[in-house]
């Protein structure tokens, strides 16, 4: 049995080799990391609480006939995913007015969208993941323009899946990051997670600007209780297991 091999490490996780060359394990670790890795820090237990969130709505999708990369969690803070080619885009998909689109468009902070925002943002650190044109994805080949409206479309499905769940577990679905990646058959599948670290989650139950925040913006912030947030949002949604 070969050992295994750290193939990757990111901001949030750390990627292993397993006996099986299609399936790999992530590791979630503590560390946290905000405006493109300039705040640096540590969120005691968020590894455990990413991890777990992210292994029970990878298989509430999955049941909703969306394919995602989720095979097993062996372990509160490692996942077994299927191994995939990640696409170099990260999908954004906003309800609701916060961070930098408020930043970049004036529209107030807790604007209510008409519909939802879809934008498309270029994977690379070095770059500070610059927010794309369809015409600039085209000429960087980052998709064919088949899997940017594949994309979307997906994107505006979970959307209407995770925003109704978590309607139902009193929170409120602002935005959220997703990453896809392309399996050994050519077959797109959400891959990353979801969690508070990738989604904006207010409290529905609070009113006050800063107390409904249940999400990595209360580390960007400073606004305190962080790892109280994230096991508040991990409770909510094992509360609908």
């Amino acid at each position: 049995m070969a050992s295994p091999q750290a193939l990757y490490e990111g901001k949030a996780k750390i990627i292993y080799t397993t006996d099986n060359a299609q399936v790999l394990r992530a590791y979630y670790k503590d560390d946290a990391t905000a405006f493109n890795a300039q705040k640096r820090g540590n969120i005691a237990g968020k590894g455990e609480v990413n991890c777990t969130m992210s292994s029970y709505l990878f298989q509430k999708l999955e049941a909703a006939g969306i394919a995602t990369h989720w095979h097993a969690q062996p372990s509160p803070r490692e996942m077994l995913v299927r191994a995939v080619k990640i696409v170099p885009l990260e999908v954004v998909v906003r309800n609701i007015a916060a961070g930098s689109l408020c930043q970049q468009t004036g529209i107030p902070l807790g604007t209510v969208l008409e519909k939802p925002l879809v934008e498309f943002y270029y994977k690379d650190d070095a770059l500070g993941d610059p927010l794309l044109t369809p015409g600039r994805i085209q000429l960087l080949a980052a998709a064919t323009p088949e899997q940017v409206e594949e994309l979307t479309q997906l994107s505006l499905s979970i959307n209407q899946h995770l925003g109704q769940f978590f309607r139902e577990c009193g929170i409120t679905l602002v935005d959220f990051k997703l990453e896809y990646g392309v399996d050994a058959e050519g077959k797109l599948l959400l891959a990353d997670e979801i969690s508070p670290d990738t989604c904006r989650l207010w409290d529905d139950s609070e009113s006050d600007p800063e107390r409904r925040v249940m999400d990595k913006d209360r580390f960007r912030k400073d606004l305190g209780q962080v790892e109280e947030a994230y096991q508040r949002v991990l409770e909510r949604v094992l509360a609908h297991c």
